[in-house]
């Protein structure tokens, strides 16, 4: 039995390195790179180590060069810059899916913790990767995700169970924001659940009259706590200036009803309806408990659907806190199922038997703690990076950014022709093209939206549509260089103008120069 606990790997194993492997090695790894961003943050990361100073002014455009920039995920950005100066594109895919899959076998191990069956958990956990695929990319929020459970865990564990130990816990939370607010914007998280459970908490205090003072004493040790994270969220290079640039920029309707991420989720794709499944679930499981949750666990679970709902941004961290939630009741709803008279006599059997199946299951998961097949993996997949990403002769890892997405061949015609003039492009090319050909060149605009702001987006997309005064913009900003994608509005428009010739055309991206004037 001692060797079969060693040499079986766990489900939670499994999980790691199935999305490790999957997400680094396979098809998948591509997708870790199909946004430009994860350019400029190695860039901008890679001028810090170099300067040794943060940055509070941009240096990559050519149309805000100088002007006030908030850098909110300098750590970050730091972190992902020291492992490509080691290990190239290839570690930069190998630590985001090493993220990520962190985040999801945590989220099993906590949410099988907490009572939900294994059978149960997997299958929620397969929805809420499924849902999450929109957002998985190699950026900073897979931190911010991370981050979100972790949170999570330590208000949810003292809120149902307080004890003097865990009630401790809490104050980890300080130390938590110490390292989110530079890591990623979306540290606002972590005080919107402060503020779900001390309401939730509140509505509890007044409810059950025999609870009140250990909800009374817990209620003001969250009160502490949040005090101290809002003070440890001031420690950043920015202090209270960040927090007023965040909330401009999530207050500028604007962009932010034009940013396709922070826009309802198209329920059309395939991640956006296995979040309706999600929410499905939920429902069912709410209307099916015998024992209704607590307040605070209903506040949490109608945070997470509201806050998924509202944008798409949000379904990765709102898929996971479901699954925390909703496993556990669900699971105890198909234990009781299977013991209860008034359910028919075959449905008893089926949830009985699945019941019982999931029961050895995860007294099987938990016993089973030898993580060695875990790090062999991991190991391995570390000094594939380490080696230009192979395993002696044979290809284990190979990053790059595809071709057919970004301007690939076009960005070597420009670095061949050492063009250094200012090229208007799409923004979401902008992060590439600060990646592949800084300082060389200085981009005309890239995805930092809240740097460049509405007024200039507003021109922006009049170029980019074609629309009224388009020429005109174009003079009055002194664009002389031109790249955009094969087939847009702008590009079919420029090849019919006179004043502007191809320079270079493939099947991705055409470049465009100015003749006159």
């Amino acid at each position: 039995m001692y060797w079969f606990h060693l040499l079986i790997p766990s489900v939670a194993d499994l999980l790691f390195i199935t999305l490790l492997l999957g997400l680094s090695c396979g098809a998948l790894g591509r997708l870790l790179l199909r946004d430009g961003d994860t350019g400029w943050h190695i860039r901008n990361g890679q001028q810090m180590l170099h300067t040794h100073a943060i940055p509070r002014v941009d240096s990559f455009s050519a149309t805000m060069s100088g002007h006030p920039w908030y850098a909110w995920e300098w750590l970050y950005d730091l972190l992902i810059a020291a492992i490509h100066q080691a290990l190239g594109l290839n570690g930069v895919v190998f630590y985001t899916a090493a993220i990520i899959a962190a985040t999801f076998v945590l989220t099993f191990y906590l949410t099988i913790r907490r009572g939900g069956s294994l059978p149960v958990t997997l299958f929620l956990l397969i929805l809420a990767l499924a849902s999450s695929a929109v957002h998985f990319l190699a950026r900073p929020h897979v931190v911010s995700w991370l981050f979100a459970v972790i949170w999570f865990e330590l208000l949810e564990s003292s809120a149902t169970a307080p004890s003097p130990e865990k009630n401790r816990r809490l104050f980890w939370l300080p130390a938590l924001m110490l390292l989110w607010v530079n890591l990623h914007g979306g540290f606002l998280l972590g005080f919107l659940l402060l503020a779900v459970y001390f309401i939730g908490g509140v509505i509890q205090y007044f409810a059950h009259k025999e609870q009140r003072e250990a909800v009374g004493t817990w209620l003001k040790r969250v009160n502490v706590v949040a005090a101290l994270s809002l003070l440890a969220s001031f420690i950043n290079p920015y202090g209270y200036m960040l927090h007023l640039h965040v909330y401009r920029y999530l207050s500028d309707r604007f962009l932010m009803d034009r940013i396709s991420e922070f826009r309802t989720p198209d329920f059309h794709g395939a991640a956006q309806q296995c979040f309706a499944i999600l929410l499905l679930v939920t429902i069912v499981a709410l209307a099916s408990a015998r024992r209704k949750p607590q307040p605070i666990q209903l506040l949490v679970i109608l945070f997470a659907a509201y806050s998924g709902l509202y944008a798409t941004r949000n379904l990765p961290v709102s898929s996971l806190l479901l699954t925390l939630m909703v496993a556990p009741l669900l699971s105890q709803t198909i234990a009781e199922a299977g013991e209860s008279s008034p359910t028919a006599s075959w449905l008893r059997s089926v949830f009985s038997r699945l019941h019982s199946f999931g029961s050895r299951m995860q007294n099987l998961e938990l016993h089973l703690r030898s993580h060695h097949w875990l790090v062999l993996v991991f190991v391995l997949g570390l000094w594939a990076c380490m080696h230009g990403g192979k395993l002696g002769s044979a290809q284990f890892i190979n990053a790059y950014f595809d071709e057919k997405r970004f301007p690939v061949e076009a960005a070597q015609v420009i670095a061949d022709r050492e063009i250094r003039e200012p090229i208007f492009c799409p923004d979401l090319w902008g992060g590439y093209l600060i990646y592949r050909l800084y300082p060389q060149n200085k981009v005309f605009v890239d995805d930092r939206h809240d740097l460049y702001g509405d007024d200039f987006f507003k021109d922006y997309l009049k170029i980019v549509f074609v629309q009224p005064d388009w020429s005109k913009l174009l003079d009055e900003q002194h664009v002389d260089w031109i790249l955009v994608q094969e087939n847009s509005s702008l590009g079919t428009i420029l090849k019919q103008t006179p004043q502007w010739i191809v320079v270079h055309e493939d099947t991705t991206a055409v470049l465009f120069r100015r003749l006159t004037k």
